[in-house]
């Protein structure tokens, strides 16, 4: 067979990929998104006496004043770029400000985890409580029980400031709110146990791995126009970036790469090639090669999470789990594919 007739062919083979992609510039609503934005739902969640079902994930926002709520349900919601607000069963949150640099949410009633995979000085990052309000200063995992009066923080540190004054918290301690005496105190609590028995952590921690799968798959597609040939954009930047394939948002940093503190990795369209896959989802995909300026195959990549899954040693660090040690290993869990949490695999 000629040359130009397995060029035609190939082309041909492309442009039909290309076909059944979705597209990644024919939802101009969804291109950006700004604190408050509703990035997934599951069960019963609203917004005043509005019910929010799968249509409204990445296309409603929590405006300044307005309640979510949940039933039997659990709600995740975008405040800065690369801060993940989940709210769980039978809970209620107000949006106080939606300001990116002033950023406050009231917790009404139940459970709440903030998620901070990355924060600057300029953001002022609040989660008020009862009549205490929590700063979240750096990045790290916190959870917030208005039912039970608690602030716990997981990783990270936080100033909580109350009526009987403020204390400093760090990872591993929590600030019971309903001491009726004294100045508030941090102490230390039982993390093995919450982690065990929280279903909003739980929770969490998938919708984390998630969140990560989707931000290597965008990161790639905006990385074809920094490596050069591909189908992707030209120009990207640090924010919140739609990804189609996963319908749903995901954090993308201007440079490097950011871990969340599950320890799962959100990489810039220039260091997505030390992830261990890349592409698109779905039959088509990508793979860099290791000189990263041509494109092959990837042996090991399936759709992660949508079935069947990844398996690669020796990687840089893409894994879920305390000890987590460079690697990532996909094979249960999400439908038959996909991550799993838990150490490293080499």
């Amino acid at each position: 067979m000629s040359h130009p007739a397995i060029k035609f062919i190939i082309g041909g083979v492309l442009l039909a990929a290309m076909a059944v992609m979705p597209a990644w510039g024919d939802v101009p609503s969804r291109q950006t998104a700004v604190p408050g934005t509703v990035n997934y739902i599951e069960g019963s969640v609203s917004i005043g006496s509005q019910n929010l079902n799968e249509k409204s994930i990445g296309s409603t926002t929590l405006e300044n004043g307005q309640s979510l709520t949940t039933a039997d349900g659990k709600a995740e919601v975008l405040l800065t770029p690369g801060v993940f607000l989940r709210v769980g069963n039978q809970s209620a949150v107000t949006m106080l400000s939606p300001s990116i640099t002033d950023t406050n949410v009231r917790l009404d009633r139940g459970e709440a985890t903030v998620e901070v995979a990355e924060i600057h000085p300029q953001n002022d990052l609040q989660i008020t409580e009862d009549n205490a309000t929590t700063r979240l200063v750096k990045t790290g995992l916190y959870d917030f029980n208005a039912d039970q009066g608690q602030v716990r923080v997981l990783k990270g540190q936080a100033e909580v400031t109350g009526d009987t004054g403020k204390v400093k918290v760090k990872g591993g301690r929590e600030v019971d709110l309903n001491a009726t005496s004294g100045a508030l105190t941090a102490r230390k609590f039982d993390e093995k146990a919450y982690e065990a028995n929280d279903n909003l952590y739980q929770w969490s921690s998938l919708r984390s791995a998630y969140e990560a799968e989707a931000n290597v798959n965008a990161a790639s597609v905006y990385s074809a126009g920094w490596y050069g040939p591909g189908f992707g954009y030209p120009g990207w930047g640090f924010g919140w970036y739609w990804d189609p394939w996963f319908s749903c948002y995901t954090f993308i940093p201007g440079d490097g790469i950011f871990y969340s503190p599950f320890g799962w990795g959100f990489y810039s369209p220039a260091y997505v090639a030390y992830a261990p896959f890349y592409g698109y989802g779905g039959g088509y995909y990508r793979h860099f090669s290791h000189d990263y300026r041509t494109w092959g195959p990837g042996p090991h990549y399936t759709p992660g999470m949508r079935g069947g899954g990844s398996h690669v040693g020796g990687m840089h660090a893409f894994s879920a789990g305390r000890g987590s040690s460079g690697g990532f290993h996909g094979g249960g869990g999400f439908g038959g594919g996909g991550f799993h949490g838990g150490g490293g695999h080499r």
